[in-house]
């Protein structure tokens, strides 16, 4: 399986690149990023590129199944428009190269409470783009909607105190559907589902995710 992916440096791009690499069946990974990445390996192939010249790297978007795991944060990007470039733009424009390319699968991480109707920015955005994706029909088309993700040495201090408090909570078994979880876990349950979810569109989210890794139902 020769894959690509978006996003490769940040936590879940990492944790998935790390086990893409390792995984025999996968024999090539193209990765396409800002700047070179700190990792060589017979089966990467780093792609420098600028988002902003889709018609540069279009050509390169080709194999089995195309990884995004971009994405950014408001106060990173530092305006709404600058998020929505990195958050809806990018990622459609890779998925619509990537469709146009007939590459067969399209596997995307995009929020829990993502929906094209929300009036919260960040979940209308995602949900906007799961739209979006959706109406380009890839044979097979995966979404994850995680609940809060938990990242190795998270500086993101709301991140960790919301952490703290769902845990704290699910040892009472309350709001167990919105246990944390850790990116290594999505990024298993992201690599699991491109083996063995075929045609269709499949929506992932929960406990759902942890099934993936425990060889359990994901309908």
């Amino acid at each position: 399986m020769n894959v690509l992916l978006i996003g490769a440096t940040g936590a879940t791009g990492k944790d998935l690149l790390e086990l893409l690499l390792k995984d025999e069946e996968i024999k090539q990974v193209d990765v396409f990023v800002r700047r070179e990445l700190n990792i060589k390996h017979e089966k990467l192939n780093t792609h420098i590129i600028d988002f902003d010249e889709a018609e540069k790297w279009k050509p390169l978007v080709k194999g089995d199944t195309l990884f995004s795991c971009l994405g950014t944060t408001l106060k990173a990007a530092g305006s709404k428009k600058a998020q929505w470039k990195v958050d809806y733009e990018y990622q459609y424009q890779f998925a619509k190269a990537a469709r146009e390319n007939n590459v067969p699968c399209y596997v995307l991480v995009s929020a829990e409470s993502a929906s094209a109707k929300s009036p919260i920015f960040y979940s209308k955005m995602k949900g906007q783009l799961e739209d979006d994706v959706k109406a380009l029909k890839f044979p097979a088309l995966i979404i994850f909607n995680p609940p809060l993700l938990l990242r190795e040495r998270s500086d993101r201090r709301g991140e960790v105190m919301a952490a703290k408090l769902l845990r704290f909570f699910n040892r009472f078994g309350i709001l167990r559907s919105q246990q944390p979880l850790h990116t290594r876990q999505l990024a298993a349950a992201m690599l699991k589902s491109a083996k063995t979810l075929k045609n269709g569109v499949h929506s992932i989210s929960g406990q759902h995710i942890r099934n993936l890794n425990t060889d359990q139902s994901t309908s």
